[in-house]
């Protein structure tokens, strides 16, 4: 048998696997590249730290990847990151995609830099825009 034959045999072999192999090899790498994007309008929180060293305060930090449509960007609604209409961050309007939780109230800190949800016994959570 010549040496160039046994490779051209090999080469015709390796495509007549099965239909049902070659199904599930498809499938497979289909799962992979899709479990590693998000559906478009979704978020999820990448990191979370929390730093409670100072008494009666906690300072929270928290990282969200988001797959916006267009017209949005990554925000907050009802204390969870979503995609908000772009122009509510282009002004700086943060109460109008409703950050805070059904019970509480919103207010826009002075300088437009974040705003305030205080709920109804008193206590104020302050969030602040990068």
């Amino acid at each position: 048998m010549a040496p160039g034959s046994r490779r051209r045999d090999a080469c015709t072999r390796w495509p007549k696997m099965s239909s049902t192999f070659w199904v599930v090899v498809l499938l497979t790498a289909l799962l992979v590249l899709y479990c590693g994007q998000l559906a478009a309008g979704t978020c999820e929180i990448v990191t979370l730290d929390r730093d409670s060293s100072q008494p009666r305060r906690t300072i929270a930090r928290q990282t969200a990847r988001c797959a916006c449509k267009k017209g949005q960007i990554a925000g907050t609604t009802r204390a969870r990151p979503a995609c908000v209409d772009a122009g509510i961050v282009r002004k700086k309007q943060w109460c109008e995609m409703v950050p805070c939780l059904e019970d509480e109230g919103c207010d826009l800190l002075v300088n437009k830099s974040g705003w305030t949800c205080t709920q109804p016994g008193g206590r104020v959570k302050t969030t602040t825009a990068l």
